[in-house]
Protein backbone atom coordinates (compact mmCIF):
# COMPACT_ATOMS: atom_id res chain seq x y z
CA UNK A 1 0.00 0.00 0.00
CA UNK A 2 1.18 3.60 -1.01
CA UNK A 3 0.78 5.66 1.88
CA UNK A 4 1.63 9.44 1.07
CA UNK A 5 3.55 10.06 3.93
CA UNK A 6 7.18 12.01 4.96
CA UNK A 7 9.74 9.10 3.64
CA UNK A 8 11.63 8.84 6.52
CA UNK A 9 8.27 7.42 8.59
CA UNK A 10 7.21 5.80 5.34
CA UNK A 11 10.04 3.39 5.84
CA UNK A 12 9.88 2.47 9.78
CA UNK A 13 6.16 2.04 9.29
CA UNK A 14 6.62 0.27 6.02
CA UNK A 15 5.14 -2.74 7.95
CA UNK A 16 2.35 -1.24 9.98
CA UNK A 17 0.54 0.13 6.33
CA UNK A 18 0.47 -3.48 5.06
CA UNK A 19 -1.71 -4.84 8.11
CA UNK A 20 -4.90 -5.46 8.05
CA UNK A 21 -6.07 -3.12 10.55
CA UNK A 22 -4.42 -0.64 8.65
CA UNK A 23 -5.89 -1.48 5.42
CA UNK A 24 -9.21 -1.40 6.80
CA UNK A 25 -9.01 1.56 8.25
CA UNK A 26 -7.69 2.94 5.28
CA UNK A 27 -11.29 2.19 2.79
CA UNK A 28 -13.20 3.26 5.79
CA UNK A 29 -11.26 7.04 5.78
CA UNK A 30 -11.58 6.80 1.77
CA UNK A 31 -15.16 5.99 2.09
CA UNK A 32 -15.75 8.94 4.60
CA UNK A 33 -14.40 11.09 2.92
CA UNK A 34 -16.29 10.80 -0.08
CA UNK A 35 -19.96 10.70 1.52
CA UNK A 36 -19.06 13.38 4.20
CA UNK A 37 -17.12 16.15 5.70
CA UNK A 38 -14.26 15.11 7.29
CA UNK A 39 -11.35 16.66 8.80
CA UNK A 40 -8.55 17.66 8.53
CA UNK A 41 -8.46 18.13 4.16
CA UNK A 42 -7.24 15.17 3.21
CA UNK A 43 -3.70 16.02 2.07
CA UNK A 44 -3.02 16.77 6.07
CA UNK A 45 -3.73 13.82 7.37
CA UNK A 46 -0.02 12.81 7.60
CA UNK A 47 0.97 16.78 8.13
CA UNK A 48 3.19 16.19 11.46
CA UNK A 49 5.11 13.74 10.41
CA UNK A 50 5.83 15.76 7.32
CA UNK A 51 7.05 18.63 9.29
CA UNK A 52 9.09 16.51 11.48
CA UNK A 53 11.31 13.85 10.22
CA UNK A 54 11.96 10.86 12.60
CA UNK A 55 15.71 11.83 13.00
CA UNK A 56 14.12 15.52 13.94
CA UNK A 57 11.77 14.94 16.65
CA UNK A 58 13.06 16.52 19.93
CA UNK A 59 9.35 16.54 21.60
CA UNK A 60 6.21 14.99 21.10
CA UNK A 61 2.88 16.64 21.90
CA UNK A 62 -0.10 13.64 22.41
CA UNK A 63 -3.63 15.07 21.52
CA UNK A 64 -6.64 12.86 20.57
CA UNK A 65 -9.04 14.24 18.27
CA UNK A 66 -8.57 16.40 15.08
CA UNK A 67 -10.43 19.67 15.67
CA UNK A 68 -14.16 19.22 13.79
CA UNK A 69 -15.49 22.31 12.65
CA UNK A 70 -15.16 24.35 9.37
CA UNK A 71 -11.46 26.03 8.91
CA UNK A 72 -9.60 24.15 12.13
CA UNK A 73 -7.85 21.11 11.12
CA UNK A 74 -4.44 21.22 9.84
CA UNK A 75 -3.21 17.95 10.80
CA UNK A 76 -1.30 19.38 14.55
CA UNK A 77 -2.99 18.69 17.53
CA UNK A 78 -4.11 21.98 19.08
CA UNK A 79 -3.32 24.05 16.16
CA UNK A 80 -5.81 25.91 14.05
CA UNK A 81 -5.45 27.41 10.55
CA UNK A 82 -4.30 30.82 10.71
CA UNK A 83 -7.34 32.97 11.05
CA UNK A 84 -9.15 30.74 13.07
CA UNK A 85 -10.75 31.49 16.62
CA UNK A 86 -8.56 29.68 19.39
CA UNK A 87 -10.05 27.14 20.86
CA UNK A 88 -10.37 27.70 24.60
CA UNK A 89 -7.36 24.98 25.05
CA UNK A 90 -4.83 26.65 23.01
CA UNK A 91 -5.38 29.43 24.73
CA UNK A 92 -4.68 27.84 27.75
CA UNK A 93 -1.70 26.98 26.40
CA UNK A 94 0.00 30.55 25.52
CA UNK A 95 -1.20 31.36 28.69
CA UNK A 96 1.02 28.73 30.54
CA UNK A 97 3.71 29.62 28.04
CA UNK A 98 3.28 33.55 29.16
CA UNK A 99 3.40 32.66 32.38
CA UNK A 100 6.31 30.49 32.01
CA UNK A 101 8.24 31.72 29.61
CA UNK A 102 7.44 35.18 29.34
CA UNK A 103 6.11 35.21 25.99
CA UNK A 104 3.24 36.91 24.99
CA UNK A 105 0.04 35.19 23.16
CA UNK A 106 0.96 35.08 19.41
CA UNK A 107 -1.43 36.30 16.69
CA UNK A 108 -1.84 32.79 14.80
CA UNK A 109 -2.54 29.41 16.21
CA UNK A 110 -0.57 28.05 13.73
CA UNK A 111 1.59 25.67 15.57
CA UNK A 112 3.51 24.81 12.22
CA UNK A 113 6.72 26.81 13.43
CA UNK A 114 6.80 24.13 16.14
CA UNK A 115 6.50 20.97 14.39
CA UNK A 116 9.71 22.25 11.69
CA UNK A 117 11.56 22.78 14.94
CA UNK A 118 10.99 19.38 15.69
CA UNK A 119 7.68 19.06 18.11
CA UNK A 120 5.86 15.65 16.74
CA UNK A 121 2.22 17.47 17.20
CA UNK A 122 0.42 14.23 17.19
CA UNK A 123 -3.16 13.23 17.75
CA UNK A 124 -3.89 9.76 18.62
CA UNK A 125 -6.79 9.91 15.87
CA UNK A 126 -5.59 11.81 12.67
CA UNK A 127 -9.34 12.33 11.03
CA UNK A 128 -12.68 12.80 12.16
CA UNK A 129 -16.02 14.28 10.84
CA UNK A 130 -17.49 17.42 10.47
CA UNK A 131 -18.92 18.34 13.57
CA UNK A 132 -18.95 15.12 15.42
CA UNK A 133 -15.99 14.73 18.27
CA UNK A 134 -14.65 11.03 18.37
CA UNK A 135 -16.54 10.12 15.34
CA UNK A 136 -13.31 8.32 13.94
CA UNK A 137 -12.40 6.81 16.88
CA UNK A 138 -11.40 3.22 17.60
CA UNK A 139 -11.40 2.37 13.45
CA UNK A 140 -7.85 1.72 13.73
CA UNK A 141 -6.03 5.13 14.06
CA UNK A 142 -4.86 4.41 17.93
CA UNK A 143 -3.36 1.72 17.06
CA UNK A 144 -1.36 3.27 13.95
CA UNK A 145 -0.16 6.06 16.53
CA UNK A 146 0.44 3.34 18.99
CA UNK A 147 3.28 2.11 16.48
CA UNK A 148 4.16 5.82 16.26
CA UNK A 149 5.02 6.24 19.83
CA UNK A 150 6.93 2.50 20.07
CA UNK A 151 9.04 3.11 17.20
CA UNK A 152 10.36 6.50 18.76
CA UNK A 153 10.78 4.71 22.36
CA UNK A 154 13.10 2.07 20.47
CA UNK A 155 14.79 3.90 18.12
CA UNK A 156 15.16 7.58 19.84
CA UNK A 157 16.06 9.16 23.22
CA UNK A 158 16.40 12.29 24.72
CA UNK A 159 12.86 12.89 23.30
CA UNK A 160 10.72 15.02 25.66
CA UNK A 161 6.90 13.36 26.31
CA UNK A 162 4.27 16.02 26.89
CA UNK A 163 1.58 13.91 28.24
CA UNK A 164 -1.72 16.18 29.48
CA UNK A 165 -4.60 14.37 30.62
CA UNK A 166 -5.37 10.42 31.48
CA UNK A 167 -5.65 9.94 27.79
CA UNK A 168 -2.81 10.60 26.69
CA UNK A 169 -0.87 9.45 29.59
CA UNK A 170 -2.39 6.17 29.54
CA UNK A 171 -1.26 6.47 25.25
CA UNK A 172 2.25 7.28 26.60
CA UNK A 173 2.42 4.46 29.14
CA UNK A 174 5.10 2.48 27.13
CA UNK A 175 7.95 5.04 27.01
CA UNK A 176 11.06 4.73 28.71
CA UNK A 177 11.48 7.46 30.95
CA UNK A 178 15.14 6.36 31.66
CA UNK A 179 15.65 7.27 28.06
CA UNK A 180 13.72 10.56 27.96
CA UNK A 181 11.78 13.01 29.59
CA UNK A 182 8.29 12.56 30.46
CA UNK A 183 5.74 15.51 31.81
CA UNK A 184 2.55 14.75 32.55
CA UNK A 185 -0.35 17.00 34.10
CA UNK A 186 -3.63 17.85 33.61
CA UNK A 187 -5.09 18.49 30.29
CA UNK A 188 -5.46 22.40 28.95
CA UNK A 189 -8.91 22.06 28.53
CA UNK A 190 -11.08 24.86 30.53
CA UNK A 191 -12.83 21.85 32.22
CA UNK A 192 -9.02 20.66 33.72
CA UNK A 193 -6.47 23.32 33.36
CA UNK A 194 -7.05 24.83 37.02
CA UNK A 195 -6.16 21.52 37.97
CA UNK A 196 -2.64 21.31 37.25
CA UNK A 197 -2.18 22.48 33.72
CA UNK A 198 -1.08 26.12 34.38
CA UNK A 199 2.01 26.23 36.42
CA UNK A 200 3.54 22.90 35.24
CA UNK A 201 6.19 24.95 33.48
CA UNK A 202 6.45 22.05 31.33
CA UNK A 203 7.93 24.62 28.22
CA UNK A 204 10.96 25.55 30.36
CA UNK A 205 11.71 22.25 31.77
CA UNK A 206 11.47 20.98 28.40
CA UNK A 207 14.03 23.43 26.96
CA UNK A 208 15.89 23.49 30.34
CA UNK A 209 16.23 19.32 29.34
CA UNK A 210 17.01 19.64 25.82
CA UNK A 211 20.12 22.20 26.05
CA UNK A 212 21.04 19.50 29.20
CA UNK A 213 21.16 16.89 26.46
CA UNK A 214 23.22 18.63 23.54
CA UNK A 215 20.12 19.92 21.60
CA UNK A 216 18.58 23.28 20.75
CA UNK A 217 15.86 24.73 22.89
CA UNK A 218 12.41 25.08 21.21
CA UNK A 219 11.43 28.64 20.52
CA UNK A 220 7.70 28.08 21.83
Amino acid sequence: MDVKIEQSWKELLADEFKKDYFVQLTDFVREEYRNTMIYPPAGLIFNAFEHCPFDRVKVVLLGQDPYHEPGQAHGLCFSVRDGATFPASLVNIFKEIRSDLGKPAPASGDLTRWADQGVLLLNATLTVRAHAAGSHQNKGWETFTDAVIRCLNAERRYIVYMLWGAYAQKKGSVIDGSRNLILKSAHPSPLAAHRGFFGNHHFSRANDYLIASGQQAIDW
